[in-house]
């Protein structure tokens, strides 16, 4: 057997017809790995990484953090992490030096995870990611190596500066040339995630496996039994949405072949998306909680929007997109949409941490990273970059402070460093990794 194999065979899974349900952890039947006759004790939850990428910038002046732990105070944009601030970093003054000085946009965002120089023109090069060179370490213990979501659809063509829109539209690469394909439908991905398919993929799948779900309550302890029903009842929430999102897809599909169009030329809703972004980015962050709680994956990166970014709030009050509203970002506008996005990080942040592994949450035993390209949309300033970490990663990476890079000089406040340092504490060490051979020092 693979090593793969080998893990898969210690999960538990409900199964029906057509459909693979992975269980979360569960204490009487050994979590993620089957417990032997000798074992003293039970094994250790596996760590996570998922990064959330959001573009063209936050509100200057409104994104700060001071203090420690519980006395940390937070600005007007990151007031939504206040629930979860003893599990927070908020690193100030980091930078890519090779994202800048080349132009606006596609040059700030192409090598945001490989800090690798990207090229102009029409042949796309750049460099491996963060998240998929840990995939390419950890992921054979998975079903999925990595799971690469967007709530935006990609750009064709290329920006004015000669950069292909493509460093623009995907922060997730797997190799020089190669972007890793963008998931822009939830209910594909929650298929991928349940191994949903074929012609019962319109079938409930609780319904599926409700029999062997029976089975399993009279297996479990009394605690394991509340949990595995709240895990079929947070499934069941989920699917209730992907539902009717499949059947807005379904649709969109007949629309597009009577036309004689690709689904991708066409807008949201009528390629089947989503109308509100809202629903759009929650179902995404359930997905990714779902994949990390059940350890079908453990790397995961998520687009809430693109660099460029066309999307609309009008549930914020906002008229502009959000590109045309972040050249405006001291006003009032961009601001609602700096708060809301961190909200988003704040709502997957807070589903991990209920999910209970032991004595630790599924965010204690992860890293969820959220960055932007830039500092300030109005100047295109990127000569400081906003970055936030949730989650401990196991105990192995100290929480709950205000790291500030900004003075500490150019070769000690590089995003590659904190790369190096988050890879290290997942058993991934790299004497480099894109422009770095240092660890981020106090992290």
């Amino acid at each position: 057997m693979t090593r793969r194999e080998r893990a898969l065979a210690r999960r538990t899974f409900l199964r029906g017809a057509g459909v693979t349900m992975a269980l979360p952890w569960l204490e009487s039947m050994a979590g993620f790995g089957a417990l032997s006759a000798a074992a003293a004790t039970p094994p250790t939850p596996p760590q996570r990484f998922a990064v959330l990428f959001m573009g063209t910038g936050i509100s200057p002046g409104r994104w700060w953090a001071k203090g420690l732990g519980e006395s940390m105070e937070l600005s007007e944009s990151l007031a939504p992490l206040e629930p979860v601030k003893t599990k927070i970093n908020v690193l100030d003054g980091l930078f890519n030096k090779a994202a800048t000085g080349n132009g606006i946009h596609p040059a700030m965002t192409g090598n945001l995870l490989s800090g690798v120089p990207i090229r102009k023109g029409s042949i796309i090069q750049g460099g491996i990611t963060i998240d998929q060179m840990l995939a390419n370490h950890i992921g054979q213990d998975t079903a999925q190596p990595s799971m690469v979501l967007a709530c935006e659809r990609a750009m064709t063509g290329f920006h004015e500066t000669n950069f292909s829109n493509a460093y623009s539209s995907h922060i997730s690469w797997q190799s020089a040339d190669s972007p890793v394909p963008n998931e822009m439908y939830p209910s594909l991905a929650f298929d991928s995630l349940f191994e949903n398919g074929g012609q019962l993929r319109n079938v409930s799948v609780l319904d599926r496996v409700k029999d062997h779900a029976s089975t399993m309550r009279g297996k479990v302890s009394s605690a394991d039994r509340i949990k595995l029903e709240e895990y079929l009842a947070s499934v069941r929430e989920v699917e209730r949405s992907i539902e009717r999102m499949r059947a807005d897809k379904d649709k969109a599909e007949d629309r597009a072949r009577a036309a004689g169009r690709p689904l991708s030329a066409m807008k949201r809703p009528q390629d089947g998306l989503p109308e509100d972004i809202r629903d759009h980015i929650r179902l995404m962050c359930d997905i990714v909680a779902l994949g990390f709680q059940t350890d079908k994956t453990r790397v995961a990166s998520l687009l809430l929007a693109r660099d460029l970014s066309a999307l609309y709030y009008p549930f914020l009050g906002v008229s502009k997109q959000h590109h045309g509203a972040s050249h405006y970002d001291t006003e009032p506008d961009y601001q609602k949409i700096v708060h809301f996005q961190v909200s988003q990080l704040a709502y997957l942040a807070q589903r991990l941490d209920a999910m209970r592994e032991g004595e630790r949450s599924v965010l204690d035993s992860s890293c969820v990273l959220w960055l932007s390209n830039m500092w300030s949309g109005t100047k295109h300033d990127n000569h400081k970059v906003p970055a936030i970490t949730i989650g401990s990663l196991g105990g192995t990476l100290q929480t709950g402070r205000a790291l500030d890079y900004a003075a500490a000089g150019d070769d000690n406040r590089k995003l590659c460093s904190l790369y190096l340092g988050i890879m290290d504490r997942m058993g991934v060490k790299l004497t480099q990794f894109g422009d770095a051979r240092e660890r981020l020092p106090g992290l």
